[in-house]
C-alpha cells in the first residue's frame, strides 16, 4: 500500500488545496476507504464557507462517498471484507450507546461524526469512517451514479416515504435541482401523479423527462391556485430554503396533507394555525436516514432504473467543481473521480 494520499482540504474558508497526506490506519470499529468518487452537495458549501481556519490538518469535505473497504481495525464486524465496495453519507455512523441508539433512532444518534464536517470526508483518494456508517453499494451501480444516492438520492426517497401519499394520489415536488431531480424520480415510480415546480421554462423539458406528469413555472403561474383547481396535493415536498414561497404553497395541500420539508432554510415559516387544524394538515422535517435506509434506496434505485443525472471531473479540479454547484451551473449533481 502507498505511504501517502491525495486529498483536497480547506486550508482556509472558501479555498481549497490538494495535498500529500500520510496514509492513516484504522482505528477501533474503523475501516480505511480506497475511494472511488465523492459527490459534491449543497451541504458541502457551509464545511467549506465556514472551515475552522485553526483546525489542524484542515479539514477534507465530501459525504457523498463511494470506494473499497483498503483495510480493517480491530473489532469491525465480520460483515464487512477487505475489497468490498461501500459507501458513507452525511451521518457518518452512529455510537450504539446513546439514548436514540438504544431506541433504534440510528439517524437521531447524539454522538455521531458528521462526514466532511467534524471529521474528513471524501474529497480525497483514502478515508477513515466508523463501521457502523457503513453502505452496501449493489454491483449495478458504478461509483459515480451510486455517489450522490448517498444524500440527494435517501434524502427525498425518504421523504416520499414520510408523506402520507398512496400511489395514485397527487405529490408536488417543490424545487427542481440536486434534490428535486431525485425526487420527481422516485416519486413517478412510486405510482403518484407527479407535479413539478419550479422557476422558468428551462427546466419543463427535464421535469417532464425526469418524471412529472405536469410542471408548474412559478414565473407564470399561480401554483397554489393551481394545486387547488386539482383538488389540492396530498403531499408537498420541499427542496427550497425561501421560506416565503414554502409557506404560501401550504395552501395548496389537500385536507390531510402533509407539507415536507429537507431544507431548513434561515427564515422561519409562516403557518396559519387554521389551515393545519381546518383541513387537519400538518408539517414534518425529514433527515437523511440510516445506512439501512440509503441500501433501501440504492438496492430502489436499481430496481426502478433511477439514476442521478451527473457531470463528473478529477479530484484535483474539486476548487472548480465546488464553484460550479455553487453558481447552479450543473446539470443537476457534480461528482469527483479518483480514477
Amino acid at each position: 500500500m502507498k505511504t501517502t494520499y491525495r486529498a483536497m482540504q480547506v486550508t482556509r474558508p472558501g479555498v481549497l488545496e490538494l495535498v500529500e497526506r500520510p496514509m492513516p490506519a484504522p482505528g477501533m470499529g474503523e475501516v480505511l476507504i480506497e475511494v472511488e468518487a465523492c459527490g459534491i452537495c449543497g451541504a458541502d458549501a457551509s464545511d467549506i464557507e465556514r472551515a475552522d481556519p485553526a483546525l489542524q490538518p484542515p479539514r477534507v469535505p465530501g459525504h457523498e462517498v463511494v470506494g473499497r473497504i483498503a483495510a480493517l481495525g480491530e473489532h469491525t464486524p465480520s460483515i464487512w471484507k477487505v475489497g468490498q465496495r461501500v459507501g458513507v453519507g452525511r451521518l457518518g455512523g452512529h455510537c450504539g450507546e446513546c439514548v436514540q441508539c438504544r431506541q433504534g433512532h440510528f439517524q437521531l444518534c447524539l454522538d455521531q461524526p458528521i462526514t466532511g464536517a467534524s471529521r474528513d470526508g471524501g474529497y480525497a483518494e483514502m478515508m477513515l469512517a466508523r463501521a457502523t456508517g457503513l453502505v452496501s453499494i449493489p454491483d449495478e451501480l458504478d461509483a459515480e451514479a451510486a455517489a450522490p444516492i448517498l444524500c440527494a438520492g435517501i434524502a427525498t426517497f425518504n421523504a416520499l416515504k414520510k408523506c402520507g401519499a398512496q400511489a395514485g394520489d397527487t405529490v408536488a415536488v417543490l424545487g427542481i435541482g440536486g434534490l428535486g431531480h431525485m425526487a420527481l424520480q422516485y416519486a413517478r415510480r412510486m405510482g403518484f401523479r407527479v407535479v413539478a415546480i419550479g422557476r422558468g421554462r428551462d427546466i419543463a423539458e427535464d421535469a417532464l423527462k425526469l418524471g412529472a406528469h405536469l410542471y408548474i413555472n412559478t414565473h407564470q403561474e399561480d401554483a397554489t391556485a393551481k394545486l387547488k383547481s386539482m383538488g389540492g396535493a396530498q403531499a408537498i415536498v420541499s427542496m427550497i430554503d425561501h421560506a416565503e414561497t414554502v409557506s404560501a404553497l401550504l395552501a395548496g395541500l389537500a385536507p390531510e396533507g402533509r407539507l415536507v420539508v429537507l431544507n431548513p432554510g434561515k427564515e422561519p415559516l409562516t403557518v396559519p394555525a387554521g389551515l393545519l387544524v381546518g383541513g387537519q394538515r400538518s408539517i414534518l422535517g425529514s433527515i437523511t436516514g440510516t445506512p439501512y435506509d440509503n441500501e433501501k434506496t440504492l438496492n430502489f434505485s436499481v430496481l426502478a432504473d433511477v439514476r442521478p443525472w451527473i457531470e463528473t471531473m478529477p479530484l484535483e479540479k474539486a476548487q472548480d467543481a465546488y464553484q460550479r454547484m455553487k453558481s447552479g451551473d450543473v446539470r443537476y449533481r457534480m461528482v469527483l473521480t479518483m480514477r
